[in-house]
């Protein structure tokens, strides 16, 4: 990949996809190909075969995916399975019948059996079953992983997939109803500090920014104060009290959005799929209970108050640590610890809600 290479950002919006933009800008690269959903729809396959002829992209990072949290997962099914696979078919696809000579594939942890032997290596992927709560998003993921790998047994094409762990940080999605756990409990203990400190002029402004979802009939403005608090309370949020969903038990290891764009170029730059095999796992090879993350987050916010669990609300997979062995002999390693990653998350959310209200 040179510096003048045409690349091809799937997905230069999202939390990965901007990363790996800042990365390559980082680095040098200047001819990055990008298209919005309202210029590409990744899910018609005419559109993208169209769009693969006129540019003819010679490196593709696919990072466009429909995403979400254990919510949004488990309430929009067909969304999940349908919008990701065509994403993944039509793009793997078209790269393969327009030449391009290297394809950057990005999984999900997810996608593991629930029950797989921890950490989990590559070659547990289809040993067991999966975590109901976000089988339609693991099965559109998994399919992508063989579609890479039988388009270079068949065409010799040179397809990387990579599977990382959770992510985090800037760009990433804090809408409660779609978002992740660490996003959705950097915004949870974020409205409770504020709803604390009596600063409700602060929730309305960030109401506006980003929607609590739940599809809360007053969600971006509520008309008084007694209605702001009750729309915070159905959300779990108080000024004495956070109610998170599980039992707090549930282990998750979490990698920094940059450490992941870095190792991505890493690959694309270093390893081909003969050399890295079918898929490569990208984490940090440490992980943690919920509950610890919880009182981490609510110490760099600054709430003050209690956290409790809700142990009749799913939890999703008890363990999803992955072995990181494969990527660590290439000569990679995570750099970002956990409590900075969560300073920088909360510092970019902090400062995205003041600048947009100015």
């Amino acid at each position: 990949m040179k510096k003048d290479s045409r690349i091809y950002i799937a997905g230069h919006r999202g939390m990965v996809g901007s990363a790996i933009m800042r990365r390559l800008q980082s680095e040098g690269y200047a001819n990055i190909i990008k298209r919005s959903h309202s210029e590409l729809d990744l899910t018609r396959q005419a559109e993208v075969e169209d769009f693969f002829r006129q540019e003819r992209p010679e490196y593709v990072f696919l990072a466009a995916a429909k995403v979400g949290g254990i919510l949004a997962n488990n309430t929009y099914k067909a969304d999940f399975i349908y919008q990701n696979i065509m994403i993944a078919a039509n793009v793997i696809h078209s790269a393969y019948k327009y030449g391009v000579k290297k394809l950057l594939n990005l999984g999900s942890s997810c996608l593991y059996p629930k029950f797989a032997p921890q950490p989990m290596k590559e070659d547990v992927l289809l040993t067991g079953s999966l975590e109901p709560t976000n089988e339609p998003y693991a099965v559109a993921k998994i399919s992508a992983i063989k579609l890479c790998r039988y388009h270079n047994e068949q065409f010799r094409t040179n397809f990387i997939s990579v599977i990382p762990t959770n992510l985090y940080g800037p760009h990433d999605n804090f809408n409660l109803e779609t978002s992740h756990v660490l996003p959705a409990l950097i915004r949870k203990f974020h409205l409770a500090r504020l709803l604390r400190e009596g600063k409700t002029e602060e929730i309305r402004r960030d109401f506006q920014l980003h929607p609590p979802g739940f599809n809360l009939a007053e969600e971006r403005n509520p008309p008084d104060t007694e209605s702001l608090r009750a729309t915070l309370e159905k959300l779990g949020i108080t000024e004495d009290y956070v109610v998170l969903w599980g039992t707090g038990e549930a282990y998750r290891e979490f990698l920094y959005v940059d450490d992941l764009a870095d190792a991505c170029v890493f690959i694309m730059l270093n390893y081909d799929f003969k050399d890295s095999g079918e898929a490569v796992n990208i984490g940090t090879g440490k992980d943690l209970k919920i509950k610890e993350l919880a009182s981490l987050i609510r110490e760099t916010v600054g709430f003050e108050g209690e956290i409790r669990f809700d142990p009749s609300k799913p939890e999703g997979t008890p363990q999803k640590l992955l072995d990181v062995s494969r990527i660590e002999a290439m000569g990679w390693k995570a750099k970002t610890p956990l409590e900075e990653g969560i300073r920088r998350t909360y510092e970019w959310y902090s400062c995205l809600n003041t600048s947009a209200h100015q």
